[in-house]
């Protein structure tokens, strides 16, 4: 008789355990899906702002080139008389 109740003492425990930890087990491919999406995704946002960054740098410098043309245009100008 005790053998019984120590048997469904650790038998009916651990079929709950295995009850509640089955739907979470069979998530886990969907999960690991969706994980890997995210890290793409991720990555993709590294490039985008790496080129974005880049994109940034080169309009700072014909900024400067244009402030440099149009200084020269302004004593060209200063010279003739215009």
């Amino acid at each position: 008789m005790v053998k019984w109740i120590v048997l469904a003492l650790v038998l009916v425990p651990l079929v709950l355990l295995v009850l509640a930890v089955r739907p979470v087990v069979a998530r886990l491919p969907r999960l690991r899906r969706a994980a890997l999406a995210l890290q793409r995704r991720a990555d993709e946002a590294a490039t985008l702002r790496d080129a974005a960054e880049s994109l940034q740098e080169r309009a700072e410098g014909l900024q400067e080139r244009l402030e440099t043309t149009q200084q020269r245009l302004a004593v060209i100008q200063a010279r003739r008389g215009d």
